[in-house]
């Protein structure tokens, strides 16, 4: 649109002009890298801090069991044996002793974060006068890195 001032023709400005609506494949992916570059080192952060938690659902899992275990002692008078372990929690033992007041207290054997079952010993070897009750750990081997040995079992008194 012109106007008229005198002898001159003004111009108005066209409106801002855009080319094509969208973006550039080039745009989409400097984003798409960003993001990616975001992501793994959240990734790379929080990796540590999943062998945290693993350690400290074991020790959480330990107490609660313990809990069932003394449980199962104030019923029956006694705890459960090696051989008839931590299923004596989740069903009635067929092996003597026998249970005078079994009751389920679980309702099913518990696996460590890492699939395996937990390692129970009536009486212990790190405790004799109690319990063992520990994971064998990432590696599934009885050693020095198993995560409970040092908080065994209550010994009985």
């Amino acid at each position: 649109m012109r106007f008229r001032r005198g002898f001159n023709f003004v111009k108005t400005p066209a409106p801002f002009r855009t080319r094509d609506q969208g973006y550039t494949l080039f745009e989409i992916m400097l984003v798409l890298g960003i993001i990616a570059v975001l992501v793994g080192s959240a990734i790379y952060m929080l990796v540590g801090n999943i062998d945290v938690a693993k350690d400290q659902r074991v020790e959480s899992d330990i107490q609660a069991i313990s809990m069932q275990l003394r449980t199962y002692e104030m019923l029956n008078y006694r705890k459960p044996t090696t051989e008839q372990g931590l299923k004596a929690l989740v069903q009635m033992p067929s092996s003597d002793p026998k249970p005078r007041k079994w009751k389920q207290l679980l309702k099913a054997v518990p696996l460590d974060p890492w699939g395996a079952e937990y390692v129970y010993r009536n009486p212990g070897r790190n405790n004799p006068g109690g319990f063992d009750l520990y994971s064998l750990g990432p590696d599934g081997k009885e050693g020095s890195d198993d995560i409970g040995k040092e908080s065994n079992g209550p010994a009985a008194k």
